[in-house]
């Protein structure tokens, strides 16, 4: 009997592209386990504030990205499909997933949820429940971002930039637009992942 296909795919996109949501439904469609960055970083700020000592939210990052690829690695020697939930705003992490891909004789796959309307975008953030790593807004960064109520960062402009300029591999990227039904995003995302 034939082993069915092992992946590593990294979803990449905005807060509030469907990442999550794609990552769940993919999830099932290819037997695979979900990492969600966000919720690993929530974890560590709750558990590693106190009284007398703070995690910042790049702290959190940091750790939560460790956790991301020692998890992922554990779930492929295991066999398993993997699927990194995170907005993948590093070129460090794809030559991770890459590196984690050969290592284990997987496919990589990279996945970038788009939504080109900010609208859209915030609105979705709105109508969320947010975890604490999380914005609430395009204008509602976490609470434990540096420089919150400062208002000194223009977060519209933040993530107009990096809309325009997103960080994915040199060739391969399959750009999905996850402003419509998520159902058909992950027929899409499932139809490229084979080739």
């Amino acid at each position: 009997m034939e082993q069915p296909r092992q992946y590593i795919i990294q979803l990449s996109g905005l807060p509030g592209s469907g990442k999550s949501t794609i990552a769940h439904h993919l999830a099932r469609s290819i037997d695979g386990v979900v990492i969600n960055h966000d919720l690993l970083k929530s974890f560590f700020l709750d558990t590693t504030t106190t009284a007398t000592t703070t995690t910042s939210l790049d702290q959190a990052a940091k750790l939560a990205y460790t956790l991301d690829w020692i998890l992922a690695e554990d779930l492929l020697k295991q066999g398993r499909s993997v699927i990194i939930d995170s907005v993948c705003n590093y070129t460090t992490l794809i030559e991770k997933g890459v590196e984690l891909a050969e290592k284990f004789g997987c496919e990589y796959r990279f996945v970038e949820c788009r939504v080109q309307d900010v609208e859209v975008l915030d609105q979705r953030l709105r109508g969320r429940v947010a975890m604490r790593s999380q914005r609430t807004g395009i204008d509602a960064p976490p609470v434990d971002a540096e420089g919150v109520g400062e208002g000194s960062v223009d977060h519209r402009e933040v993530l107009r930039r990096k809309l325009e300029n997103p960080v994915r591999p040199g060739s391969g990227a399959i750009v999905v637009d996850s402003s419509g039904s998520t159902e058909e995003c992950v027929e899409e995302i499932l139809r490229r992942i084979v080739l």
